[in-house]
């Protein structure tokens, strides 16, 4: 099973994907920190601060402003596609793969996670807002 999440950003390609990709970006959105800049072949650690909490994920593919893909800590594939929907709009398409069958719970709680992680980073390389980040509560 997998779960798939889009949204539309009104960013060029190239902000999108550097907001992921540079460690000094990536925590105005996502996590606190990342490791190093990621590239293809590469294992990143990501830092929750927040929660006390860090992953690795390994770079198993990466296209400059296009798409990267990475395995995580849970086993899971997530393929995170750009696409150019004109020259200052970008399509960001989340799919995430490796769910159980069984775990529809997890399926739930990570599409959550895809869809509040889309809208913290859309309110920051659209707006420069960087203060959603870790605000949402379960």
């Amino acid at each position: 099973m997998n779960n798939l999440t889009k949204l539309k950003i009104n960013k060029p390609a190239h902000e999108v994907f550097e907001a992921f990709v540079d460690p000094a970006k990536i925590g105005n959105f996502w996590f606190s920190s990342s490791s190093e800049r990621w590239e293809a072949g590469k294992t990143i650690t990501l830092r929750y601060d927040e929660y006390n909490a860090e992953g690795t994920v390994k770079i198993t593919g990466l296209e400059t402003n296009k798409k990267i893909v990475m395995d995580d800590w849970e086993g899971h594939t997530t393929t995170i596609t750009l696409k150019k929907e004109d020259p200052s709009t970008t399509i960001i398409e989340v799919n995430e793969e490796g769910f159980d069958e069984n775990d529809v719970d997890r399926l739930l709680d990570n599409k959550e996670g895809w869809v509040y992680t889309l809208t913290c980073l859309k309110a920051y390389v659209e707006f420069g807002i960087s203060t959603l980040r870790a605000s949402l509560v379960k």
